[in-house]
């Protein structure tokens, strides 16, 4: 009873402001989902993700082995996605990229602070990083179907990350003025990400929903048995391993049907992947937390 009783805890804050997002959707109230999409992906993320480089007191190695671990793990998924999408003839535009990138920013950092705290949070935020470095460059190119990928390196986000590496690693501090604003700033990310994922999918509709299901299991049996063989292979325990595995086995981000209308990828079969991801989400998380707390 105790273990149910922590996982709740642990989730019903993610859902409950989800569902305030998919409530604000249906009660007819408008909500601007690219502006605040752009917001959060401009300013809120990349302070968040700075600040938290800067304050965190993990050990660096640490944070070293946690981050060469998620590079394996993303290197590894990104090779077995290709060859399940070669082998079963999917359009590799419009399905890598989605099988590849999960929803750590919107559910697994949320997931991590309030299952592990601010470690697990610190921790999150490396792998967060990590995958957006990956999606806006190899991500990008692979939906628009060519392009220079290095262009996306002037994302925000990615220069948020590279300062907060510079400064963890040198042990500098902004003053306290400006390191108070940019957290304040940080702070708006993480309950806006919730509200939107939650208005971005009441707008979706289901696409081919039956192959989106089955699609949505692979993903997170694959990206599972990926996390948890590398977890264990760089001798990963406790907080770490935990935070690796959650945050691969995150749903399918909303970012990713964004990307695919966009560049003219079939965004109903990515908006069938995001929904059906999403909804099972509710079931496996609480499962794996369990496991993992």
């Amino acid at each position: 009873m105790n273990l149910v009783l922590t996982v709740a805890q642990i989730v019903a804050p993610v859902f409950i402001l989800a569902v305030i997002g998919v409530g604000w959707v249906k009660l007819g109230h408008e909500y601007p989902l690219r502006f605040i999409t752009k917001l959060t992906m401009t300013l809120g993320i990349p302070c968040l993700i700075f600040t938290s480089l800067m304050k965190t007191e993990i050990d660096p190695a640490s944070l070293t082995t946690v981050s060469l671990a998620a590079i394996v793990s993303y290197g590894a998924v990104t090779l077995l996605v290709y060859a399940k999408a070669v082998a079963l003839g999917l359009d590799k535009r419009t399905y890598l990229a989605p099988l590849i990138f999960g929803n750590t920013g919107n559910l697994g950092m949320p997931l991590a602070l309030f299952a592990f705290g601010d470690e697990g949070l610190g921790y999150a935020v490396v792998i967060f990083a990590i995958m957006a470095i990956w999606s806006f460059t190899f991500g990008i190119w692979l939906v628009s179907g060519g392009g220079n990928p290095l262009k996306s390196l002037k994302e925000p986000v990615v220069i948020g990350t590279a300062l907060g590496a510079l400064f963890l690693w040198q042990g500098w501090q902004t003053p306290v003025w400006l390191t108070n604003t940019l957290t304040m700033l940080g702070q708006v990310a993480i309950p806006l990400m919730l509200i939107t994922l939650g208005v971005a999918v009441a707008r979706l509709t289901s696409g081919d929903f039956g192959r989106a299901i089955w699609l949505s299991i692979a993903k997170a049996a694959l990206c599972a048995a990926v996390a948890v063989g590398v977890g264990y292979g760089f001798g990963l325990t406790g907080i770490p391993f935990a935070v690796l595995v959650l945050q691969m086995i995150t749903p399918i981000a909303v970012t990713n049907y964004l990307l695919a209308e966009r560049f003219g990828a079939d965004s109903q079969a990515v908006a069938g992947l995001v929904v059906a991801s999403t909804l099972l989400s509710v079931l496996f998380l609480p499962l794996a937390l369990a496991f993992l707390v």
